[in-house]
């Protein structure tokens, strides 16, 4: 398992990247704009990890900015933490018989979100692309909200 990101939601993205990056000092290593999904993410690391976290080597914090306000009430801006893992099936496999629900099931072989004791979400991402849909993974529907 690799930790990947923390994702914070923003409500102005300017504002926000003026605080990381112009006074707390990160950089900006990747953006990616999504026109049909109305965000954009901004991926940035410490100086120190800069080179590394552009290699997906070293952790980021990743600002999510909504195009369509939302008012982020009860710590909803605090989005997630990230881990890339060997076998996401298997993963979730040890989840559930640890008593973990999975909230959002890893259908596509990529992706799955479970919340820690405390209601944290966490996210699981595949390493090394995705893996065949399979069952009982590829039916299952999503359970609360991550």
């Amino acid at each position: 398992m690799r930790y990947l990101h923390t994702m914070v939601r923003v409500a102005d993205l300017d504002k926000s990247l003026a605080f990381y990056c112009d006074l707390l000092g990160l950089k900006e290593i990747r953006r990616i704009e999504n026109k049909m999904g109305r965000f954009t993410l901004v991926f940035l690391a410490a100086p120190e990890d800069a080179e590394r976290a552009a290699a997906e080597l070293a952790p980021m914090v990743e600002l999510t900015y909504n195009w369509d306000p939302e008012d982020y009430k009860g710590g909803r801006n605090f989005g997630h933490l990230a881990y890339h893992v060997d076998d996401i099936y298997e993963t979730c496999r040890r989840l559930m018989a640890g008593g973990v629900t999975i909230n959002r099931p890893p259908r596509d072989g990529h992706m799955a979100f479970v919340r820690s004791p405390d209601g944290i979400s966490v996210e699981l991402l595949q390493a090394g692309g995705s893996k065949a849909p399979a069952e009982p993974w590829a039916s299952m529907a999503n359970t609360g909200v991550w």
